[in-house]
């Protein structure tokens, strides 16, 4: 009898089961005291440029502002900077960082001032951006309006910062800043201005240019656009009128004391404030070219974020300001 053989089945290969996918998990979870104090720890030794700067600004050892950076930086599983011979720089992910934690640190305040509304009290802090050289303007009457103010908030600790217009802008409407002062020169529909004081602004030639010692009573604005000029490079009535006047910029500052530098070389002309170009026309360093033709006027105006409305430090601090500029 013969037997039938069966089919030897040959074994199928499976392809391993792919694990499901799993959801990111949050580094951080919630975020405590300690964490909000390494984060403005982390942002001091940023603004200040390093460990060893930010120790005096924090009133803490520089081996400690180390430590707090290090366990920031294992808190949140990255490498924030780089520091060595070299001196300390950001990494991509700490300038990432740095941004949030501006952002965050805003919040923060923001939370705290509306406690303080609640209370029906000043306190925290408030933060004020002033665009730059207006201290000698003498139409310019904010150290007043900061004295107003301090007798009204004893126990707000004000923050003064100086700043392009751009920035302060930009530090208003995120919230870094809750006020801004700045000439103006365009509207946002998502900040409050109000005028201040006025500035008249002049163009000057350093002591070794051509102009310095030539006769000015001839000049117009046709015979300027043939020597170099030094303009700002961001928007501002100092962009606006050197369009409208159609002067070219050969070289560019970012802010009045770059312009004044370049002034100074002999090489350029460009505008200032004649209160702050004073001191160097004093000592024979500048000319104004034509003062009677070749200036313009800017007003400087304060600005709020319309939304959310300002914490009533900053409000009252708004209205020192107009109080103090009739």
């Amino acid at each position: 009898m013969q037997v039938k053989k069966r089919p030897v089945k040959t074994p199928v290969s499976r392809a391993p089961k792919t694990p499901p996918a799993t959801r990111n998990r949050a580094v951080l979870g919630q975020l405590s005291d300690m964490d909000l104090r390494l984060l403005q720890v982390f942002k001091a030794v940023v603004e200040c440029g390093g460990m060893s700067a930010a120790e005096l600004e924090l009133n803490i050892g520089t081996s400690t502002v180390s430590r707090h950076v290090k366990d920031l930086e294992t808190r949140l599983g990255l490498t924030l900077c780089r520091r060595g011979r070299a001196g300390f720089a950001l990494t991509a992910e700490g300038q990432r960082v740095y941004e949030e934690t501006l952002r965050l640190l805003s919040s923060v305040r923001g939370f705290r001032d509306g406690i303080d509304d609640i209370h029906a009290r000043m306190g925290g802090q408030l933060a004020v951006a002033v665009f730059d050289k207006t201290a000698s303007n003498p139409a310019a009457r904010i150290g007043e309006a900061i004295g107003a103010f301090n007798s009204l908030a004893p126990d707000v600790h004000l923050q003064l910062h100086v700043g392009s217009i751009n920035e302060i802008e930009r530090g208003v409407m995120d919230g870094t800043f809750q006020i801004g002062i700045i000439p103006t020169h365009r509207s946002s529909q998502s900040l409050v201005y109000h005028r201040l004081f006025g500035e008249t602004m002049q163009l000057y030639c350093g002591a070794q240019h051509s102009l310095f010692d030539a006769d000015h009573e001839g000049l117009d604005w046709d015979s300027v656009r043939a020597h170099a000029f030094a303009g700002l490079g961001y928007h501002s009535p100092n962009m606006e009128f050197t369009h409208q006047a159609r002067l070219s910029r050969a070289a560019t500052g970012f802010d009045q004391e770059s312009i004044a530098t370049l002034i100074l070389s002999g090489r350029y002309l460009g505008f200032l404030p004649v209160h702050y170009a004073g001191h160097f026309e004093s000592q024979g360093l500048m000319r104004a070219v034509h003062p009677q033709l070749l200036n313009y006027h800017c007003d400087f105006v304060s600005l709020v974020r319309k939304s959310p409305e300002p914490s009533r430090a900053a409000a009252a601090f708004a209205k020192c300001l107009v109080d103090a500029h009739p």
